[in-house]
């Protein structure tokens, strides 16, 4: 399977996409012949969609999810074939029963973690504040120079401030900005620099602000109470990650910052007027988790449950057997 292409132009790959999806339909059928499922979930990808949308055409409860404050091509494709669509974020226009607001599902681990075990694990002190700054698991270039311009070094416009940074640059980022670092002569034992972490939940844990892209992110830092500064990926599909974070926005728990307004300065001073300020960033934080959801995952479960329950509950159609 693949994904249709968005761009402008793009009549030969939808084709083929088209092409792939009857080629995909009997595949499908047969997966959900012989597997003879309860229920079928489909995580909001392409690649789910044909199972999903033939299981709810055979009468198997089906169910799909939804991550960002958008809805995505696949899941509007396949909302007339499942039961309940699951959503992260309140959606205008969709509305119980068929669309329920679950939150994102999140692994036990990522609403889990605490204060104390991210400053453990990223080897931080717990008498300084924590910042951290992050792009995505490859990282992002404007959030990556404007950290470095905010806060590497003695002559940075903050980097006065009392303050430990972890900064998780990107794989491919790495060497450029190490080598950054150590020219502006930034203190290593103040800036934490890290390519990649699988435990990125740890270091959300730790922060007292995030500074991020707003993509599924957006909801682990309100499972976790975190208050942040968000910069949305401008070329997002359907720019939903500008919807994401006016979502935390609008709940009091983040500042929004446009991706081409974000330099050095602006970045050092919004972080100069939140650790200045305590009770402000104790009432983000507080929004944060009261717009969270760390229930998410038994929420869908609930839903998958209710599904599966009604269904057994349906009489069975006659066979005519006397």
């Amino acid at each position: 399977m693949r994904g249709f292409e968005r761009r402008a132009g793009a009549l030969r790959q939808h084709a083929r996409t088209v092409g792939l999806l009857a080629a995909a339909a009997p595949r499908a059928w047969r997966i959900v012949s012989e597997t003879k499922p309860a229920a079928a979930v489909g995580g909001g990808g392409y690649a789910s969609g044909p199972v999903v949308a033939l299981a709810g055409l055979r009468g198997v409860p089906a169910l799909a999810l939804e991550a960002d404050a958008h809805l995505g091509v696949a899941n509007r494709l396949l909302s007339p074939f499942v039961d309940r669509l699951c959503l992260s974020f309140p959606i205008t226009g969709l509305a119980p029963p068929k669309h329920v607001v679950t939150g994102r599902p999140l692994g036990a681990a990522q609403v889990a973690a605490t204060r104390e075990e991210g400053l453990a694990a990223f080897d931080l002190r717990a008498d300084l504040p924590v910042l951290l700054v992050f792009g995505g698991s490859q990282g992002a270039r404007t959030l990556n120079r404007a950290c470095l311009d905010a806060f590497a070094g003695p002559a940075a416009p903050a980097g006065d401030l009392e303050l430990q940074v972890v900064h998780v640059c990107g794989p491919r980022n790495h060497e450029e900005v190490r080598a950054e670092l150590v020219r502006r002569g930034a203190r290593f034992e103040r800036y934490r620099l890290v390519p990649y972490t699988a435990e990125l939940a740890m270091a959300m844990a730790a922060a007292d602000l995030v500074v991020a892209r707003a993509g599924g992110s957006v909801a682990e830092l309100a499972a976790l109470g975190r208050p942040a500064v968000l910069v949305p990926y401008p070329y997002a599909t359907a720019d939903h990650q500008r919807k994401n974070a006016e979502w935390m926005a609008a709940a009091g728990a983040a500042l929004v910052v446009d991706d081409a307004e974000l330099d050095g300065a602006r970045l050092a001073s919004l972080v100069r007027d939140l650790f200045g300020d305590p009770d402000r960033l104790a009432a983000m934080a507080g929004a944060s988790r009261r717009a969270g959801r760390p229930d998410a995952t038994r929420r869908v479960a609930d839903e998958i449950e209710t599904l599966v329950a009604a269904r057994l509950r349906r009489p069975r159609p006659s066979t005519g057997a006397a």
